[in-house]
């Protein structure tokens, strides 16, 4: 168990106390929240990084990595939800990010038993979208009333991207989803 699994082990039970403080009826909480779904993004970042400077990188890693990454992205995003259930484009902005993450991590899976994992890498548009999906989900989830709008135009152009990295990844794979022209 090297440190960079450690951080990902860590950022995974995270989750449950994310969770916790989210609901808890206090006026700090939201701020909590979002400090501790910040440091969990901070951890995402430096287990990659220990991970390669350090050589650390392991199966195990290279499995619960994204794992961890889709949880606490999609945790998030519900909870904002229970918030902002009255809009309907938040919602379906949430769900278009939830659904991507779903169906890309489908297609990874795929891609890895045609031998084909690297042409669905992650890509320079995905490293933008992440970071635009971090910056609306900390700042909505700090629920501040100036910084709102700034969180939701986050949230719009992540979903943005996340639809147009979606279409480059199925355009990438599908000469891979399709049958071989000998099994027609």
């Amino acid at each position: 168990m090297n440190l960079a699994n450690q951080l990902t082990l860590m950022r995974i039970f995270m989750i449950p106390l994310f969770v916790f403080v989210f609901y808890l009826p206090f006026g700090w909480s939201h701020i909590v929240t979002a400090i501790i779904f910040s440091v969990a993004a901070i951890t995402d970042w430096a287990d990659g990084y220990v991970a390669r400077k350090y050589n650390q990188s392991t199966p195990f890693g290279a499995f619960l990595d994204p794992v961890a990454d889709k949880l606490m992205v999609a945790i998030a995003l519900l909870l904002l939800v229970t918030l902002h259930h009255d809009s309907a484009w938040f919602v379906v902005a949430a769900a278009v990010i939830v659904g991507r993450e779903i169906v890309i991590s489908a297609l990874r899976e795929w891609m890895a038993e045609v031998g084909q994992r690297a042409s669905v890498a992650v890509s320079g548009i995905g490293k933008v979208k992440t970071t635009l999906q971090m910056t609306a989900i900390i700042v909505l989830l700090m629920n501040v009333p100036l910084l709102m709008p700034l969180g939701f135009i986050a949230l719009a152009g992540a979903a943005a991207l996340t639809l147009w990295s979606m279409v480059l990844y199925l355009r990438a794979a599908w000469p891979f989803l399709l049958p071989a022209k000998d099994q027609k």
